[in-house]
């Protein structure tokens, strides 16, 4: 299974976020929701690593 450690609305900032934890050796998805122009992407990583992943989002 997979958790959301963070959401985002626009591309730039998904690719910027999940470079950093792919960088700290996370497993990542991105999952559009939505349609285009209300769209959101969640960034989800294994539930095993939400909880290390969600501290090094909280130190950017």
């Amino acid at each position: 299974m997979w958790t959301v450690v963070y959401m985002a609305h626009n591309k730039a900032d998904v690719q910027k976020i999940k470079q950093v934890l792919v960088e700290e050796g996370f497993l990542v998805k991105i999952r559009p929701i939505g349609k285009e122009e209300d769209r959101v992407y969640e960034i989800l990583v294994p539930n095993g690593e939400a909880e290390e992943a969600n501290e090094v989002l909280g130190n950017l």
